[in-house]
């Protein structure tokens, strides 16, 4: 098979080299070699590669300081770099450095096409998303809205449309997916994003305060009302008024929304004159409105009126493509706030972060960033550092809807990433790692004492 992926190979070990170009070769890929860091830097320089894969110890330049130099002429290419002593400072380093991911020689090949795999579909997916990201951003604010998969992409370009036009739109989809950022892209992107946008929850509120908050009130309205009161619809004249849990209003109160919606005109609570508005009503449910149709609880009528557009968002398990680049948009955000320099997170980290099903969505995973960030020790975020946020949030993290097979796959690898990384966290302090990890000491030191006698 034939295939523009270009792989550099450095290695010293010129029998190595020639074993990894065969292998590499068979898979499709185009083979370049260097012998020392150095000239792996100067092939850099002269051409483009997908991936680099590079030995640490050799003759001249090392792999880390390599690795230093190859990340200044071009940040994006993934280096995956080889270890034949399974070091845990240089490993961590390589990683903190830049570095996708490290292997320990000699080589397990299946391991390594799936480290490959995984490192070119992510350059990809990020390229892919620049691209995107840009033909989007030509014609329409983002808001905040981040994601690379194809459901993702496709809502964007959808949001681009609708957000132009007059038409209700009614937003769908489980908590924490982020209704109210779309809600906020439809508006910042209209004709009338020089009007106010006013919110209100409506499941915040009694059926009482609801309608004073949506309609206003005359003064003497009810006890405790000393004055007339503009409500949200008056307040967002000439703008859009988003209503969040709109299925959470009373059978009374969707009537007088329905009214409303139908008239283009309320009256204040305990008044009679009718007052014209000019409003946008972007409305948005964590339920299934015709589930609560069927059953009763919500009008048939209203959600015709809403669903001119509906916007359906995925939940975060539907859309994994999109975790990397959520958590390291989080990462870079709590990092910033909390005035501490955490770069990235480990491949073993983000491994934990893809097998976790999210029933929080991006919401949960926002609050599992930010309080690693918080207790974060290191300018990594490794897989302890999520696994210990992750469980305290949910006993089955990390399991994923895939089951078994999935959970099988490469575990001894990772575990065994984890434990080293987590050992060069804590300085080499067993006692501490092993707390951190949750295992016992002793379990720790056979385990460590097996990664000692396979290298």
């Amino acid at each position: 098979m034939i295939t523009e992926k270009a792989v550099l190979v450095v290695d010293d070990d010129s029998v190595h080299r020639m074993m990894l170009k065969k292998h590499l070769s068979d898979w499709g890929y185009r083979v370049n070699e260097a012998d020392d860091g150095h000239v792996a830097v100067e092939a850099v320089r002269q051409m483009p590669f997908d991936l680099i894969i590079m030995d640490i110890c050799m003759l001249n330049v090392s792999g880390i300081e390599a690795l230093e130099q190859i990340k200044i002429v071009n940040p994006e290419t993934p280096v995956i770099i080889m270890t034949a002593y399974a070091s845990v400072e240089t490993a961590v380093s390589a990683l903190k450095k830049g570095a996708y991911d490290y292997l320990t020689k000699p080589l397990d090949f299946d391991e390594l096409k799936i480290s490959i795999e995984r490192a070119t579909e992510h350059n990809r997916l990020k390229k892919e998303n620049e691209y995107l990201r840009d033909r989007l951003d030509e014609k329409f604010n983002r808001q905040n809205l981040i994601g690379q998969s194809a459901a993702m992409v496709k809502l964007l370009e959808t949001i681009a449309l609708v957000a132009q036009t007059e038409a209700t739109v009614l937003i769908t989809g489980e908590s924490g997916t982020g209704k109210e950022l779309i809600a906020n892209a439809i508006h910042y992107n209209s004709r009338r994003n020089d009007a106010s946008f006013i919110k209100i929850n409506c499941s915040a509120l009694t059926e009482t305060l609801l309608e004073s908050e949506l309609f206003g009130h005359e003064k003497g309205a009810f006890t405790g009302a000393e004055r007339r009161r503009e409500g949200k619809f008056v307040q967002a004249h000439g703008g859009s008024l988003f209503l969040d849990e709109v299925s959470e209003m009373s059978k009374a109160m969707q009537v007088k929304l329905l009214r409303v919606l139908q008239e283009r005109e309320i009256t204040r609570v305990g008044g009679s004159e009718e007052i014209k508005v000019d409003v946008r009503v972007i409305a948005a449910s964590n339920k299934d409105l015709q589930a609560e149709i069927r059953s009763g609880n919500f009008r048939e009528d209203l959600f015709y009126r809403l669903n001119v557009v509906s916007l359906h968002v995925p939940p975060l398990r539907a859309r994994k493509e999109d975790i990397p680049i959520l958590a390291q948009h989080f990462l870079q955000v709590f990092a910033d706030r909390n005035k501490k320099v955490i770069n990235a997170f480990t491949p073993g980290a983000m491994e934990k972060l893809l097998a976790y099903h999210w029933p929080g969505n991006i919401r949960e995973l926002m609050n599992a960033v930010e309080r690693s960030v918080v207790l974060a020790r290191t300018d990594v975020l490794d897989a302890g550092d999520m696994a210990l946020i992750m469980e305290k949030n949910n006993p089955g993290a990390g399991v994923s809807e895939q089951g078994e097979a999935t959970r099988s796959l490469s575990l001894e690898s990772m575990e065994k990433k984890n434990i080293l990384a987590a050992l060069a966290d804590c300085g080499g302090n067993k006692s501490e790692t092993a707390r951190r990890l949750g295992i016992t000491r002793k379990t720790l030191r056979a385990k460590l004492r097996k990664y000692e006698t396979s290298r």
